[in-house]
């Protein structure tokens, strides 16, 4: 299995999660604005969307989306789901939140927009991460146990860090809480981030 990703990227979520599950995999830096991989690889043959990330399997297929590539490390390892009935509906429900809510709400601050536009979009995350911070469950968002969502609120957390956007208090808890788990330093010294 190999994982495309750049630094710092929501690739990064993928890359903490497959160390939480301990499945074995190679992992690949992508210039994203050249398109290629580290190893010289024109990446739009690998995920002709053009950015990260993608997973190719064992077998050959790749998966892009964090959605999918969540999902997907959560039925290697039910443990990073949470449990119940309706536990895997949730799961995605989280994922799809902080994809479509949270992370696309950072587009100003990656896109060059002026400070106005990053001042509504600053706003529109924090309102998005307090009802997160309201909503968990435990230390984590399902409980006592990570999931692959908390990986991805992680990620969307460093995110507002980096921005200066002031985060609920239990989030930041949320976040230094993560940054001691070895899955996540093992992902961010592979990406050079720590």
């Amino acid at each position: 299995m190999k994982l495309y990703y750049s630094p710092g990227a929501c690739s990064l979520a993928d890359h903490i999660a497959l160390h939480e599950a301990g499945l074995p995999f190679e992992h690949e830096k992508v210039d994203l604005k050249a398109k290629r991989t580290e190893s010289g690889a024109d990446f739009t043959t690998i995920n002709p969307k053009g950015y990260v990330p993608a997973l190719t399997l064992d077998y050959g297929e790749t998966l892009s989306e964090n959605i999918a590539i969540l999902d997907w490390i959560a039925h290697q390892d039910t443990a990073l789901k949470p449990a119940g009935a309706m536990g895997h509906t949730h799961l995605l429900e989280a994922l799809a939140f902080i994809s479509t809510e949270i992370h696309k709400s950072f587009k100003p601050f990656f896109s060059g927009a002026g400070d106005d536009e990053k001042a509504k979009a600053a706003e529109t995350i924090v309102k998005r991460m307090t009802y997160l911070a309201d909503t968990m469950q435990g230390d984590f968002l399902f409980g006592a146990d990570v999931s692959v969502a908390d990986f991805y609120l992680f990620v969307m957390l460093l995110w507002a860090r980096k921005n200066e956007i002031a985060v609920p208090t239990n989030l930041a808890a949320f976040r230094d809480r993560l940054m001691t788990r070895p899955s996540v330093q093992k992902a961010m010294q592979h990406e050079g981030l720590i």
